[in-house]
């Protein structure tokens, strides 16, 4: 495998360092630093995970800088930094703080790290990903998020724990924003091919979605004092693995569209293939009319959003 040079994770909170240990152990670069602007915290997870490469194997080199400087030249930027949401507190209410945040390093990144390819996960991340690429100035194929990647890991768990079948065994997508308005696609779910409207009554498919849109809050009300981790770094590590090896994955993404879906100048939850250059392409997918209209409200619900980021605080620089 042709390794990447280096792998910057913005952010060493559980996201961060969770990642960064997922990273290293899998091998696809020659070195991940993890970056924080607490003094001590990106540094001493570095070292933590760096000892435990005599046990697991890995080459990865792990470092840890408080200093944007140390994206210099990264291959691959994962934008992990931001508040965390609390019991209660839906994405969008972090939407001004956390653009200020992701502004200062899509900065960074246009000034050293140009050529590299962004994942954000920040959220609300629909729009925390249109901002970074606004801000950046880098092309949009280099720039999208994890959104429906983590959102269809879940669906797809509920339905095997549902069906008493292999997780891996369920496909399907969950498209549009991460957030209230996701849409779960049942017309394309399946399990080993059989449709999942043939194994599962309507009423418990239906359950099944709500719990997925409510997936992320779910954890956060019963950790009390935190937000899911585990499953959302193993998305993560799936997108960059997909980058770092050119795969050509077929995968949800939160990516920018430029007429796909009927949708412009907006960056929301699809199916894309991506490989080392980014989002290779949009793949468009049938959808029923009720998918349809689902899906145009979610794009609706991330261009309010839009507009109340360009409105705000951060509309220094165009969230357009």
């Amino acid at each position: 495998m042709n390794r990447l040079g280096k792998i910057a994770v913005l952010g060493a909170g559980n996201i961060g360092g969770s990642l960064a240990q997922r990273l290293a152990e899998m091998n696809v670069a020659r070195e991940v630093v993890l970056v924080d602007i607490i003094d001590g915290l990106p540094q001493g997870k570095a070292l933590d995970i760096q000892q435990s490469a005599p046990i697991l194997g890995f080459t990865t080199h792990v470092t840890g800088s408080t200093s944007l400087e140390a994206i210099a030249g990264s291959d691959v930027v994962v934008e992990t930094a931001g508040l965390a949401r609390k019991p209660g507190m839906s994405r969008s209410d972090l939407l001004e703080k956390n653009a200020a945040i992701v502004r200062g390093h899509a900065e960074a990144v246009r000034a050293s790290a140009r050529e590299a390819i962004v994942i954000v996960v920040t959220n609300p991340v629909d729009v925390m990903t249109h901002y970074f690429r606004a801000v950046s100035g880098l092309p949009a194929p280099r720039v999208f998020g994890e959104s429906g990647t983590l959102d269809t890991a879940r669906f797809r768990t509920f339905v095997a724990e549902a069906l008493g079948v292999a997780p891996r065994d369920v496909t399907g997508f969950v498209l549009g924003t991460h957030g209230d308005t996701m849409v779960p696609i049942l017309s394309l779910t399946s399990v080993s091919g059989v449709p999942l409207a043939r194994l599962l009554p309507a009423d418990r498919i239906a359950q099944i979605v709500q719990r997925t849109k409510q997936g992320g809050g779910e954890i956060v009300n019963l950790l009390k004092t935190g937000s899911a981790f585990y499953a959302p770094t193993a998305s993560q590590a799936e997108l960059v693995h997909a980058v770092a090896t050119d795969a050509h994955r077929l995968l949800p993404v939160a990516a920018h569209l430029n007429g796909e879906f009927g949708e412009r100048n907006v960056t929301i939850g699809v199916p894309v293939v991506l490989g080392r250059a980014g989002v290779e392409r949009v793949v468009e997918v049938d959808l029923t009319p009720e998918e349809r209209a689902a899906f145009v409200a979610s794009v609706h619900a991330v261009r309010e959003d839009l507009a109340i980021l360009a409105k705000g605080p951060a509309a220094g620089s165009s969230a357009a």
